[in-house]
Parts: C-alpha cells; structure tokens; sequence
C-alpha cells in the first residue's frame, strides 16, 4: 500500500479558486483515498468529509493573504503529528516551517511547487516583496524537492540557488470537456478576440484596452473589475466604446466554453508567474493566441504564439495582421502533448511514487 500524501497550501476542494485549486482536484481524481487535503473553513459553508474520495481537513483560517504563513505551517506540522511523510505542499507561505519540519522528521519528504516567481508581481510593495523573496530562498533551500511550473523558473532555481528541480506544468484539458455547453445568453459579436484573467496591472490590461480602442477590432473582456481602483479606472474609461465588452467575472465553464470556441484569437497579458493555467486552457481551444512578450510565455507555447510589448506592437498586429488559423493549431497539439492532466498527474504521481494509479 503506498504511503498517503497530504497536499498544503491551497483553498481547499472542490475547486473554486484558481490553479493550485485544480491541480489538486486533478490529483485526487485517481487514487484519491491516498490523499488528504487541507483547506480552509472559511470558504465552505458546506464542509464535506471527503472529495473523490480524499480526506478533507479544516482549518479556521484563510487560504490567501498575511493568515496562509500560519494556515501552510498549521496544516505541515498537523500532517506529519497525524502520520503523513509525504506532504505536497504547493507555494511558499509555509516556507518558514520546513527546515524544522524536516530536522524533526528527518524522513518526511516535503515537495514544494514555489508557484511563479511571486516577488517579482508588480503589485506588492517593497516589504511584501522582500519577504516572498526570503520564503521563497527557504523553500527551495530546505524542501526536499523543488516543482516549477515553467522552464524558465527551472532554470532561475539552478542559477539562483543551485538546486536541480523539476518542471511540472498544469493540465488544461479540462476546459474543453464541456458536455453540453450552454448558449452565451448575451449579445456577441460575430467576429471578436476574447480575454479572461485578474485584472492586474502585471497583466497589461491597460495595454491591450488602449490597442483595441485604437482600432475597430471587437474584444469581450471579462475580469475582476471591481476589485481595484486600477480595474474600475479601466471599465469606466473604455466601456464606451461600442466594439469593447468589459464583463465581470464568468464562473459557469460551459458559459466560458462557449466564448472560447467562438472567438477569433485570444489576448493573454500575463508578464509574469511563470506557466499560466488560463493560457494552457486556451491552447487545447486551437485558437491563435495573442501574448505578451515575455520569457514565461514563450516558453508556455513554444515560441509559437503571436507576441506584442507594448500598445503600438497590439496595435499594428490587430490592424495590419490577421492570425492565421493555423497557429492555433500548432498551440492545440503542443498543449495536447504536454498539457494534459492525464500527463500532469502521472509525473506528480511518479515524483510522489504513487506507483499503482487507477485507470
């Protein structure tokens, strides 16, 4: 019988929240009695004792902000006092407790996916960016394994710290497994490019809002506008324009299934955290991708989107360039390949040893 692994660090399941959250519905999905999950009680009303048939621990704690340092290093040291010596932990906030951890269970073996580079987001003030940076030095220093997300960080952590990790990306074949996708119920353009994310500055939305406005090119773009300043400056500045949707937030994926398919190219602004879960996602849409230009991204797609830096770059590609179709198709086979859950869960399963998955 394998030895079970507890996974840290996330929400909880099922999976409302964002990458990490998937990661681990995805894990669970085969030999889920070998899991147990934390999470937090303050996102489930309802708090259900197993979830494909992982154990589901509660802790009175939130998941994100200054409380997941206590949430991660709560959830560690009550897995390893319950027994677990394989604990999955994915981020950095419970960093400080690993070195400890591992003296006082020397034969625990603690795996860390670091998550992107989080430091480096524009969004954090100076203090907030020296701290991930510590926590990050003691993660990948002191766990007896590192998981990136990204070539690129792969090769950060070599050149930084000196250790050899592995590169695990994210599934996103989920996204197209949409039995019956239900009909978009608004108004849509025939012909529009389409993006999804938080709307970060990090992630360029002025940038591209400003291009599209500039143009006659029709966008929908959903997000979290009311959440920032930034965001609501942005909705109030180019809902205006006829050809620009800015829509809030879409959580029903058949909903966000049917605008993928039906849209011309995609926009993606991420500019930093490594692989993006939204990006694998739309590659298996076999639509041309349109992206910032940075190293996270490239490495993602191979080199083989199509990449603007900054408003005039979008500019000149949405008036005097029209993706070719055939891009998309290149990015549905490179996303087929590498970033599948079936592929994702087999080399977690293989650097967990879970030698016997289901199916």
């Amino acid at each position: 019988m394998p030895e079970k692994v507890a996974i840290i660090g996330i929400v909880g399941l099922p999976a409302n929240y964002g990458g990490f959250e998937t990661l681990a519905d995805n894990l669970v999905t085969e030999n889920g009695e070998l899991f147990r999950v934390y999470c937090s009680s303050a996102a489930y009303k309802e708090k259900s004792a197993h979830y494909k048939k992982a154990e589901l621990v509660y802790l009175p704690l939130k998941a994100n902000g200054i409380q997941s340092i206590a949430y991660d290093v709560i959830s560690i040291f009550h897995a390893l006092l319950s027994g677990y010596r394989k604990l999955l932990v994915l981020g950095v906030s419970g960093a400080i407790a690993i070195k400890l951890a591992r003296f006082l269970f020397p034969k625990a073996a603690i795996i860390t996916n670091i998550d992107g580079l989080e430091w480096q987001r524009q969004k954090w003030n100076t203090p907030t960016r020296f701290l991930l940076k510590y926590l990050e030095r003691l993660a990948v220093n002191n766990s007896t394994h590192i998981v990136c997300d990204n070539p690129v960080i792969l090769d950060y952590v070599k050149k930084r710290y000196d250790r050899v990790g592995t590169f695990i990306a994210y599934g996103g074949d989920h996204a197209i497994s949409t039995a019956n996708p239900a009909p978009w119920n608004q108004e849509a353009p025939a012909s529009y490019h389409l993006g999804i994310c938080r709307i970060e500055p990090e992630n360029n939305i002025h940038t591209i809002l400003q291009a599209f406005s500039e143009t006659n090119e029709r966008i929908i773009f959903i997000g979290n506008w009311q959440a920032s300043e930034y965001g609501r400056n942005l909705q109030k500045k180019f809902s205006k324009f006829d050809h620009m949707q800015l829509l809030d937030p879409i959580y029903e994926q058949e909903k966000l299934f049917n605008l993928r398919s039906n849209c011309t190219a995609y926009i993606h602004g991420h500019s930093a955290g490594g692989t993006n879960p939204s990006l694998v996602e739309m590659m298996h849409f076999g639509k041309p991708i349109i992206a910032f230009d940075c190293s996270y991204n490239r490495a993602t797609m191979m080199n083989k989107g199509i990449y603007f830096r900054d408003v005039h770059h979008l500019k000149k590609i949405l008036t005097e360039k029209t993706p070719e179709q055939h891009s998309g198709k290149i990015l549905k086979k490179i996303a087929q390949e590498n970033y599948s859950w079936k592929i994702i869960r087999e080399k977690y399963f293989k650097l967990l040893k879970i030698n016997h998955p289901h199916g």
